[in-house]
Parts: structure tokens; C-alpha cells; sequence
């Protein structure tokens, strides 16, 4: 089976469904991971741009992932750029891949490159295209310190859960090799956060750990 993440940044879907990935990683599924943005000059510097790039390779060995696809789009600018050239990138990808399941970036999210990527993404994963493309499942995951953040009519509401208990640990590990983005306790993005939050979906299900998601379609 295959299995694409959509992230805007890189280290997105770690937060939101790394320990999942992790899971269909060890089940034989292939992983492909698309990024939407990269960081530029003179935001970022060549030096910390070249250390992100570096983070994303060492993930992607982490997952063991099939492909990186890195759409280049500017980071913290998806809202100055037209729908259409987002969408175009994201829906070659998915023709390649035809991947059976899509993890996607919560709609509400407080950052407006992900609402960005979520728009693009779901308009490329209209209803009437599903069947042509062969994704029978779209589930959005949560971002932290991003989908938390924002305001309460865009409450992310879970309904799909992914026990994760034994790869909490590893999740974390693999957060961690984001040096540039992982923060020290008790930021949103620090371990004991990235734990509290598993350990809280997990007591939904009566799990230890799990990551939680919305099921945005299905299909048959």
C-alpha cells in the first residue's frame, strides 16, 4: 500500500503522524512524503537553510520513506500564492504516487501555509477524482502549537484513532532530529508535550498512545 503525507513544513506531519508512519512503515506499506514549502534568504540564512535540508534527509531514513517530494513554494508566503500553482505540484504528486491513504494538514490550523496546502490539496482530492487517482482514505491530523492555537470554530475534532504505544518513543526521537524546530519543555513542540498530547488521545481509546485524526473522506 501506499501512503502519502502532506506536510507544508517538515516537520508538520511528524507531529500529526509520525508514530503512524512509523507503524506502516514496519507493516511493509511505502511512505512518501510531500513538503510543500522551503525556507529562503534573506528570512533564513544559507547556513540554517542548509541545516533544515539536512533534517529532512535524516527523517526521511527515519521513515524509510520512498520518495521526498520538496515543491520549493515560500515558506510563510503560501497566502501570496494563487491556489493553482499549489495545486498543480500537489496533484502530480498524487498521480504518481496513487497513494491509498492521505494524511493531510487540519484545516483550521492557526498558519496559514497549512490552510493553504489543505485548500490546494483537497481541491486536487475532489470526490469524483478519488476513484482515478486510487486514494480510498484522506484523514487530517493535528499539528501542535498550530492546530491548538487556533480559534474554537475551527476546533480540530477527532474521529480516527492510531494506537502508537510502541512507537511513542521513537516519535520522539525522530522530532528530535528537527533541531531547529523541536522546543524545550514545556513548549508545544518539546517531548513531555508531544507525550502529554499522545497520552491523552491514547486515553480516548484506551490506549496508551495514539495519534488522533478527522476522517475527511472515504471511499469504498
Amino acid at each position: 500500500m501506499n501512503v502519502l503525507a502532506i506536510a507544508a513544513h517538515p516537520d508538520d506531519e511528524t507531529l500529526g503522524c509520525g508514530g503512524s508512519l512509523l507503524k506502516h512503515r514496519d507493516a511493509g506499506d511505502r511512505i512518501f512524503w510531500l513538503i510543500a514549502t522551503v525556507c529562503h534568504e534573506p528570512q533564513w540564512s544559507a547556513a540554517a537553510i542548509e541545516r533544515k535540508a539536512a533534517e529532512v534527509e535524516r527523517v526521511a531514513e527515519a521513515y524509510s520513506a520512498a520518495k521526498v517530494f520538496r515543491l520549493g513554494l515560500p515558506n510563510a508566503r503560501l497566502d501570496t500564492v494563487a491556489v493553482d500553482d499549489i495545486m498543480g505540484p500537489i496533484g502530480r504528486v498524487v498521480e504518481e504516487v496513487a497513494p491509498e491513504i492521505v494524511y493531510l494538514l487540519h484545516a483550521g490550523d492557526v498558519h496559514t501555509d497549512h490552510q493553504a496546502v489543505f485548500t490546494a490539496a483537497m481541491s486536487v482530492l475532489k470526490p469524483f477524482h478519488m476513484a482515478r487517482l486510487r486514494v480510498r482514505r484522506i484523514l487530517s491530523y493535528e499539528t501542535l502549537s498550530s492546530t491548538d492555537a487556533a480559534p474554537p470554530r475551527w476546533a480540530f475534532v477527532p474521529n480516527v484513532y492510531s494506537d502508537i504505544t510502541s512507537y511513542i518513543e521513537r516519535k520522539i526521537e525522530v522530532m528530535a532530529m528537527y533541531e531547529t524546530e523541536v522546543q524545550p519543555d514545556p513548549m508545544p513542540r518539546s517531548p513531555s508535550a508531544i507525550r502529554a498530547v499522545a497520552r491523552y488521545r491514547g486515553a480516548a481509546v484506551n490506549a496508551g498512545y495514539a495519534e488522533a485524526f478527522t476522517l475527511l473522506r472515504e471511499l469504498w
